[in-house]
This record gives C-alpha cells, structure tokens and sequence, in this order.
C-alpha cells in the first residue's frame, strides 16, 4: 500500500485573486505563486466563505459554515473601554466554537503528524483542535517585534523579521520530515500582504513605483476615501496606530496616496511569494515534492480603494476573490485552468480528505472538488458558492453574484436581493440590477439562498 501524501496548506491574510500574476495582474511579481499554478490546477473563481479573518479560518478547518462552526462570529474580541472592544493576544481556553471534528484532527485520526505554523487567529489553542505542534504569533500583526508562542511555552521574540522567521521555522519542520514514514498536514499561515505595510523591508516597500500600479475600473484614484488618512494609518502601523497610539504612526509620507498604499501593498505580496518560494525549495530538498499536495490560498481580499471602500467584510468581488491553487504530486493536470466550477474554502477539507484517500466525514458543508481537480468534470451540480457576513449572506455563481440582508433578525435574511450583478457583462459591479432582474435571475438566485439557509444550523452560543 503507498504512503498516504503529505499535505502542506500555505495560507496567506488579505490577498485578492486580482493582485496575483497567474490571474492576470501584468504588474505584480510572483513567480512562485505562477510556478504553483503552472505546475498545478488553478481555480478561477474562488471565494471566502466569510471575509474576515477569524471567520474564515474557522470555516477552512471546520469545513463548515461560519454560522454552524461558530454561532456566526466574526472576530473574537475581549470587551475593552466602555463601547470597545479589543482583540485578544492569544486563543481562549477550551473549545467554545468548532464543535465537530476538525480537518486537522480527521487527519489525525488516520495517522498524520500535524502541524500549524504563522498567523492562528482562531477561537481555540491549536491543541484543542488537533495539532500535534504549533507555532504562533499574537493575533495583533507586526512584521517586527513579534511575539511568538511555540506548543504552550513562554512567549518570546525573534530577531528579525517575522515573516522570515516563520519561513526558516517551515523549511526546519520539512526537512526534519524527510525520513518520517509518517504523513504530516503542516498548516502555514502567512501574515502578509496584510499590514501593517510600512513594517517590511525597505526593498519591498520600494519595489513598485505608484504611478505604475493599474487601478480598477470600480476606483476613483482622484477622490479622497472615507476617513482616507486614518485608514492610510491602520494599513501602514495596524495595531500600533489604532490601538496603542504610537506617535511615529501619526505621521503619513509627504504626499502618501492610494496609489502609494496599494504599491506598498504589492510590494508585501511580493515578499509573501519570495517565503512560498523557500517552501517550494524546501520540499525539493527534502525530497518530499514527489508525495505532497500543495494549496495556496488567503483567507478573503482586500478592498483597497473599489467602490470607495477599504478592508474587507463586503459582498463585492475585491472583498471575496481569493487565489486557490493546487498542486498534486501527479503532474498529469499541471497548468490546468479550472475555469466554471466556483470553489469556497469551505469545501478544501473535504477535498483535500478525498485526495488523501480518507472518506469526507458527514458533518462537513464543503463539496468535494476533487473531480474538477482530477478533470472528472468541469463543474459539479449546484455550481454556487455562498459567503456569510456580520450584515447578510451572498451567494456566487459562475455569472453572477446577489447580497441579501439581515432583516430585524439578525438570522433571518431577505427573500429578495439587494444587489445583483451580471459579472459577465458588468465585472466591475457597476450596475445593481436587483430591481431589474427580480423576476429573471434574481428568483433563481433568491431560491438557491433559501435553500441553503434551511439546510445550514446555527450552532447555539452565548458569545456576541
């Protein structure tokens, strides 16, 4: 019997599919993520499951919806100043979210040694939810000056730069497997290209110039965003602005722009993709290439100036499209586009456990997407994808997209949608055509949703 492959998950935070070179951006520089996707099977349209962090990482080692795996939270946050809130440093204690068998911990079951690696952001300590070792920073993001705990111990800063450190923490954890007969799942999670983004080497900061960075048809480069010199700030310092107050981060470059952001930006997914990179090269070292499934993906998008909007959160395209490449250890399908079928990251559990040879379990939401990836099929039925947010649920098709809304009810959504868009003949979603199209599309669409509001629980919790 052959050895069961290996599993490495490289995940990285705020990344939209539309700031990726295999995705059609002609400016930015990824190599190694084009590598990935020309040595294995690109979705074109994936999808969040929930844009926002904590929310989504929960839904991908869940392999369930956000309103079943954790009663519909989004971030965890400790009350703070009366009317605040503020972001824990670490995971709680016990297991107040993800009820049911974890990915990490079906794969335990069958032999795996697992392992978490970078960002966490999960309600729970990685142990409580079946990882054998663990390394993690605070959830606060900081290229420097990290704090770090690894399985429990006492916290401790690394010289450098995080994202750097992790990597080398990576290439050490593979190349110690390279005699195992054990299989491994290692979980890695970049924090980058999320800010802050003036916290990175000066020669990503300076690696695009501003005025070549092509900007969305759906920005208006001239006029100024919402609160634009606070949100510069939160994207430069993050936490060290809106939280600790730091008087350096009061202070923007003269001059500073979207475009200069969104260049600062590029230049921190080009550092993400220089640590894919060593991980590539690691495996081949290790010689462990030849048995191991590789996936690249981000937890959600990021805005950056669309519809004059910044984060994430929102229905719209720049806030849900995520790259997602696989690469498998057969090389039969390399470069493959899979090009109809949408694909969530609720469904990687599932896929990836049927890729692995072990039976999906019951309980999880995500569709197997191996058959598209093994070219099976080019789309399985019910072709449709749908991301929960804090205000409503979407739902995404190969055509289009609708939002539909949390009436009174914070659980009861809206029969009708508030915003359709035709992404074919309107990718920028420029036009909403839910008046238009009530009766057309829009009823289809509105079906789908109820559909699966009914077949999807709400896991019953105390927490906000």
């Amino acid at each position: 019997m052959s050895r069961p492959p290996n599993i490495v998950l490289c995940m990285c935070d705020q990344l939209r599919a539309f700031e990726v070179g295999c995705y059609g951006n002609p400016t930015i520089r990824t190599p190694n993520m084009d590598r990935l996707a020309s040595e294995g099977i690109r979705f074109e349209t994936a999808v969040t499951n929930y844009p926002i962090c904590m929310a989504s990482r929960s839904v991908l080692l869940s392999g369930m919806y956000n309103r079943s795996c954790t009663g519909g939270i989004s971030n965890v946050a400790y009350p703070g100043r009366p009317g605040s809130c503020v972001l824990p440093e670490y995971p709680y204690a016990g297991r107040p979210h993800l009820p049911e068998s974890t990915f990490a911990e079906l794969l335990k079951a069958q032999g795996y040694h697992t392992a978490a690696i970078g960002k966490w952001h999960i309600h729970s300590w990685p142990q409580d939810i079946g990882f054998d070792d663990y390394l993690i920073p605070r959830v606060h993001h900081c290229h420097s000056a990290q704090s770090y705990t690894e399985n429990g111990g006492p916290e401790f800063v690394p010289a450098g730069w995080s994202v750097d450190f992790e990597a080398e923490r990576v290439e050490r954890f593979l190349l110690g497997r390279s005699r195992s007969e054990t299989p491994f799942f290692l979980y890695y999670t970049l924090s980058p290209p999320h800010g802050p983004l003036a916290d990175a080497p000066e020669e990503y900061l300076t690696l695009y110039r501003p005025e070549e960075i092509p900007i969305r048809p759906n920005v208006n480069p001239d006029m100024p965003l919402r609160d634009q010199d606070y949100w510069f700030r939160v994207y430069r310092y993050d936490f060290r602005y809106y939280e600790m107050h730091l008087p350096y981060t009061d202070r923007l470059p003269e001059g500073y722009s979207l475009r200069h952001m969104i260049a600062e930006y590029y230049g921190l997914t080009t550092w993400t993709d220089h640590s894919i990179g060593r991980i590539l090269s690691a495996l081949d070292a290790a010689g462990l290439a030849e048995n191991t499934i590789v996936v690249f993906t981000s937890d959600h998008g990021d805005n950056l100036g669309s519809h004059g909007l910044v984060q994430k959160g929102t229905p719209n395209e720049e806030s849900i499209r995520v790259p997602l490449i696989f690469r498998l250890p057969e090389s039969r399908r390399a470069g493959t586009v899979a090009s109809r079928q949408v694909a969530g990251l609720v469904d990687l559990a599932p896929t990836l456990l049927s890729l692995a040879g072990i039976p999906p379990a019951a309980h999880l939401h995500g569709r197997n997407l191996a058959p598209v990836i093994r070219g099976e099929c080019e789309e399985l039925a019910d072709n449709y994808a749908v991301i929960e947010m804090e205000r409503g649920a979407a739902i995404r098709t190969p055509t289009h997209s609708a939002f539909f809304p949390y009436q009174e009810s914070a659980r009861t959504l809206a029969e009708q949608p508030t915003q359709l868009y035709d992404l074919q003949a309107d990718p920028y979603q420029l036009h909403n055509r839910a008046e238009e199209e009530s009766e057309g599309i829009g009823r289809t669409l509105s079906q789908r949703m109820k559909e699966w509001d009914s077949r999807t629980p709400w896991m019953q919790t105390t927490e906000g």
